[in-house]
């Protein structure tokens, strides 16, 4: 029983991080546009307020610069691959946050990029729910809402505790014991019961 649970966990992360290489990550000024809005939840500011949305700044912290010392990193915690990948937004892939170049910072030409980089600095939405390009769009989240389009064809995923392990575990230094239905509460943001009345939940479901 096990083993085939096992089995059945390394496909689940499989077909996920397949998901995410299919689709491109936006950034949370994406989500924002309509789902900061109090009749559907205001998810956005949830999110804004809880630790996710932070993730980024405590790599800058005393107690992040002590943990890179003693693990020996290179360079600072908010530059180090190893941080990133668990407090970022698509780090390592093409679209995801990268550390840019304080001259590439620099020039105003460059100001957008910038800003959409910056967009992904944090756990965002997309770490969470996979990469918004394939289901960004009102059209899409419609066909979602009502049945007619699959999630997991556009990349849109629910935050289930595989995905969540993937960074909220032993390998973490400053991991400690994970509770996944009590953490899941303290960061939950489901559309309004009136909300799904009308439209639904995604999926049709």
């Amino acid at each position: 029983m096990f083993r085939v649970l096992t089995i059945l966990l390394v496909f689940s992360c499989s077909v996920l991080f397949a998901q995410q290489d299919e689709f491109s990550y936006m950034g949370v000024n994406n989500c924002k546009m309509c789902h900061n809005k109090k009749d559907k939840g205001a998810q956005f500011n949830v999110w804004s307020e809880g630790p996710h949305a932070r993730a980024f700044e405590t790599l800058k912290s005393e107690e992040a610069l002590k943990i890179a010392t003693e693990l020996k990193l290179e360079g600072s915690p908010h530059e180090a691959g190893e941080c990133l990948g668990c407090h970022t937004t698509g780090w390592g892939k093409a679209d995801g946050y990268e550390v840019l170049s304080a001259d590439f910072i620099g020039n105003p030409k460059n100001a957008r990029a910038v800003k959409k980089n910056d967009s992904k600095a944090n756990v965002g939405c997309e770490t969470c729910h996979g990469p918004g390009s394939g289901y960004k769009s009102k059209k899409t989240m419609n066909g979602i809402f009502n049945g007619a389009i699959d999630p997991a064809t556009v990349g849109l995923f629910a935050p289930e505790k595989n995905v969540c392990i993937t960074c909220h575990n032993e390998k973490s230094p400053t991991f400690k014991k994970f509770d996944f239905d009590a953490m899941a509460a303290k960061i939950a943001h489901p559309y309004p019961e009136e909300f799904k009345a009308t439209k639904g939940t995604p999926g049709g479901k």
